[in-house]
């Protein structure tokens, strides 16, 4: 795959946002008839609605972008991450299994391109919430009403995507329901005023994409796809995702098995320069 195609497409994005779409359905028809929880060798929490929802999104990957490596969560011994070109697709079937087993409706279908170290296309789909964030970046962010299953036509109401910069008071900082630190509460210290949202999955991402939050630190390991998508809609929504000390943030980082050590997205660069040190 050459590094000079252009992912800032609309028929890529529809097309992506479509097979987010079927696995959305996939896992509502798993949450109506109940999930069976297993445990993985990490720990953590599998069910039949992840591997539903992989299964279809790797044949749709498959159909429309032949060739390119996709690397997902439930499926990552598929490709050898040495192997991994400059161009490769990172997939959470299901982020946000927790929320999805104790019945909240923060879980996500997360869908992310990455040329050259960083995330350039993604999609965030929220089945429970009929909702899908979309965003390409030199193309723009988007939120889109769209019941799990339907086709990209049948969206019902469609927002254009734009992170505010802060407007003054309190930050607005939204913080992992099942991952928040004392590293990460101690960091917050840095603002005079917070008022912490919790929020789980990749929305964290996309609530700032809209305006609906300033910030949103993780300073614990995460996986590369766990963040991917929700990075590429608020980039192409205007925001950012650094490191804590406000470098670039790289993906396909083979060395550590795609894991990051820990980043903060900001709803502006100008806020990530005053106040990422």
């Amino acid at each position: 795959m050459s590094n000079d195609r252009n992912f800032a497409d609309p028929s890529l994005l529809d097309a992506l946002t479509e097979i987010a779409s079927r696995a959305s359905l996939a896992i509502m028809d798993v949450r109506k008839r109940g999930a069976e929880v297993r445990t993985k060798a990490d720990s953590s929490p599998v069910t039949e609605a992840d591997e539903a929802a992989e299964a279809i999104i790797l044949d749709g990957l498959a159909q429309i972008l032949p060739g390119i490596d996709v690397v997902s969560e439930e499926a990552a011994t598929r490709v050898k991450t040495e192997q991994l070109s400059d161009t490769f697709i990172l997939v959470d079937p299901l982020d946000g299994t927790r929320e999805f087993i104790e019945d909240r409706d923060e879980f996500t279908v997360n869908i992310a391109i990455i040329a050259n170290g960083q995330p350039v296309c993604g999609v965030v789909g929220a089945p429970a919430l009929s909702t899908i964030w979309r965003g390409a970046v030199g193309l723009g962010a988007e939120r889109l009403h769209l019941p799990a299953g339907l086709a990209v036509k049948d969206a019902t109401q469609r927002t254009q995507l734009i992170a505010q910069p802060h407007q003054g008071g309190a930050w607005r900082a939204v913080v992992s329901r099942s991952h928040l630190d004392p590293k990460t509460e101690q960091w917050l210290q840095r603002f005079a005023q917070v008022e912490r949202v919790d929020c789980g999955s990749s929305v964290k991402f996309c609530r700032i994409a809209e305006g609906a939050a300033d910030v949103y630190p993780r300073l614990g390991r995460t996986s590369e796809w766990d963040i991917a998508a929700g990075h590429a809609v608020l980039t192409a929504a205007g925001g950012v995702v650094l490191t804590p000390e406000g470098g670039t943030l790289p993906y396909g980082q083979v060395d550590r098995d795609l894991k990051v050590p820990s980043f903060v997205a900001w709803c502006s660069a100008a806020d990530a320069r005053r106040y990422a040190v």
